[in-house]
């Protein structure tokens, strides 16, 4: 197992004004959108619009002519223009063209063999070559483009030449990338110097090398190239992310992108992300959608009209421009579905055959059509957890990414058919997801970019510095594989105290190593002793299943709503909690308290006398432990324990 960078718990709000904010964004780069986040005024990451007004930004670039498109107005170009247009170009970086699957090979712009790089894919596109300047009147200046002038009249222009022009994805992305940087420059009023962007877990070395330098030729230094759940880590563990949700807790991340769903599995602790399991399901998300969609208004038009469209794949130019035409429109569409719960529409104007189409769909065929999708990826969350031998139970929070998260049936859909708890905490049960809330998985991971970029560039110290900004390969980060907590043992006769005493968990399973943990509480003493001891032990939590009859219903004293004989007997119902057990003693601390105060009136603590003590406990890579308490206030009483590493 690998951890996902370690994200400090949030990033304060700086005290500094604007002005000195140092210029670093966020960039979010998928392989069919992509988004930037840059700090406010008031100091929070916010995903922002380029000069268009498009906040989720199309990883497209067209070539018209002599004009270059780049972002949503190039993938329009897909309808007139789609042998110029260049899409899908992140997920080629760093590839040999050996390597690029054969179904990446039909795309807008074709994939081919660089003819003057070996084994490199390039796109080729046909563009306008502006024409040489020409001569003024006179002139006796020559090249390989012009002859002097032969009279006093000035050379008229000639006009431009169309010829072909080769890109790799590495040139694709670093146009595009520029595109971004310029739009937040302009936010900013100031140039860009510093940025940290995503990459899927899933990148080869080779790859991130090839987006860092494709980055790097923009002009801005790259700070990190941050995993995609560790963007959502960055972001999930913000203060303004919701204070009402443990800092320790169990994460499950649902990355649905445009052609793949990665699932990963982490344990966040006081800040802290490791991840305990990942895994990425191929040709399942946002395409697959449309494609569904597709067909099912491809279908409708044919009813209506009386018209033939055959799409995915398209069989002539006039069905593959339709379908480009309906995959564009249905943007709208899953918008309207994600923000409303009526019916949404789908118009194209002229579709086929100077036909226009206008259909329309609710949320429940809207999820009926897409439920294969959504079965595939809880599916993957099921068997992830499977594998990974964690219960459901275990799973406290759904983070979502991706645009293709916003669907309201797909969290219904996930949350019912995978096991989980009927509590847990997602975006859409906080009520975040709306209006472009602070859990809206389009503009996530930008702005835990932007927060992992101020992080970094607000750092002196350059050894620590350079554990972000390194590009050698992570070392393995070991974590705990039991709770360590304090007991305090009690006489206590209760049945119901299985462990003996007050358990006190202090650094929970899962959490990265090192790893340190200060709390203050109270605790009880006895007079005149004043003892105070507390044993240290590693505890295991495991989900305790029982079963229970559901209650019986209440019938009316009319006879006919009386059960009957024939009357089946209902199932029980599981019900699931957790327990704790002791696992392994690891030692104890006994001390005699000097301090220590008498409760006096009408409480549950009358005539008790407690004192607070301050623990803290230190559990380095080794695993080796360090306990130290202290009794609060004035000289008070101190005891230490070391325990080894196993």
């Amino acid at each position: 197992m690998t951890s996902t960078p370690q994200i400090p718990n949030g990033v304060a709000e700086p005290s500094v004004e604007l002005t000195s904010l140092p210029p670093v964004v966020g960039i979010n780069f998928g392989n069919s959108y992509a988004s930037i986040a840059v700090f406010t005024k008031e100091g929070l990451a916010e995903c922002i619009a380029n000069e268009d007004g498009e906040r989720q930004i199309a990883c497209a670039i067209s070539f018209h002519g002599e004009e270059m498109y780049i972002g949503n107005q190039a993938k329009h170009q897909l309808v007139k223009n789609a042998q110029n247009t260049i899409t899908g170009f992140r997920n080629l970086l760093g590839k040999k063209f050996s390597e690029v699957p054969q179904s990446t090979i039909n795309l807008s712009a074709p994939v081919i063999q660089h003819p003057d790089l070996a084994d490199t894919p390039a796109y080729k596109v046909t563009v306008l070559q502006p024409a040489p300047t020409p001569l003024p009147p006179g002139s006796t200046v020559t090249s390989n483009f012009n002859t002097p002038a032969a009279s006093a009249l000035p050379t008229p222009r000639s006009e431009p030449i169309q010829v072909d022009r080769y890109l790799t994805p590495d040139e694709v992305t670093t146009i595009f990338l520029r595109s971004l940087v310029s739009s937040a420059g302009a936010f900013l009023g100031k140039r860009v110097r510093d940025a940290v962007i995503t990459v899927p877990s899933w990148f080869t070395p080779s790859q991130r090398s090839a987006l860092q330098k494709a980055a790097t030729e923009t002009g801005v230094n790259v700070l990190q190239l941050v995993d995609e759940a560790g963007a959502a880590v960055a972001t999930t563990t913000l203060p303004t992310w919701g204070s009402e949700l443990s800092p320790d807790r169990n994460q499950l991340i649902v990355d649905v992108g445009a052609s793949s769903t990665t699932i990963s599995f982490l344990s966040l602790r006081s800040g802290l992300a490791y991840t305990l399991a990942s895994t990425t399901t191929p040709s399942v998300g946002g395409d697959l959608i449309d494609t569904l969609l597709v067909k099912h208004f491809s279908t409708e038009f044919t009813k209506k009209t009386k018209t033939p469209l055959s799409v995915c794949p398209a069989t002539d130019v006039q069905d593959k421009r339709a379908e480009a035409k309906l995959r564009l429109a249905l943007e709208h569409t899953k918008r309207t579905i994600s923000a409303s719960p009526g019916a949404a529409t789908c118009s194209v104007e002229s579709l086929k055959d100077g036909i226009d189409y206008t259909g329309s769909i609710n949320r429940m065929r809207f999820d009926l059509v897409c439920r294969s999708v959504y079965t595939a990826i809880s599916t993957s969350i099921t068997s992830l957890l499977e594998e990974a031998s964690i219960d459901p139970y275990d799973v406290d929070e759904i983070v979502y990414v991706g645009g293709s998260t916003c669907l309201p049936g797909l969290d219904e859909h996930i949350t019912l058919s995978s096991g989980l708890r009927e509590d847990i905490e997602t975006p859409f049960t906080r009520g975040i997801v709306i209006g472009g809330g602070i859990g809206d998985p389009t503009t996530l991971l930008a702005r835990g970019c932007a927060a992992q970029a101020y992080l970094i560039s607000s750092l002196t110290d350059e050894e620590l510095r350079s554990a972000f900004t390194s590009t050698t390969a992570a070392a393995e980060v070991k974590a705990t594989t039991k709770t360590l907590g304090l007991l305090l043992p009690s006489k206590s006769t209760d049945e119901n105290d299985t462990l003996g005493g007050t358990w006190v968990p202090v650094i929970q399973k899962e959490t990265a190593l090192p790893a340190r943990r200060a709390l203050r509480f109270d605790v009880e003493i006895q007079p005149p002793s004043n003892t105070i001891v507390l044993e240290l032990w590693e505890s295991i939590e495991s989900i305790k299943v029982d079963k229970i009859k559901p209650p019986k219903p209440v019938y009316s004293d009319s006879e006919d709503a009386a059960p009957s004989e024939d009357d089946e007997e209902e199932e029980e119902i599981e019900v699931k909690s957790k327990e704790i057990t002791k696992s392994n003693y690891l030692g104890s601390i006994e001390l005699k308290a000097k301090l220590g105060v008498e409760h006096k009136g009408k409480t549950e603590m009358k005539g008790r006398t407690t004192t607070s003590i301050d623990v803290v406990v230190v559990v380095g890579e080794d695993a080796g432990v360090k306990v130290s308490v202290k009794e609060v206030g004035g000289e008070g009483a101190v005891g230490e324990l070391a325990v080894a590493a196993p």
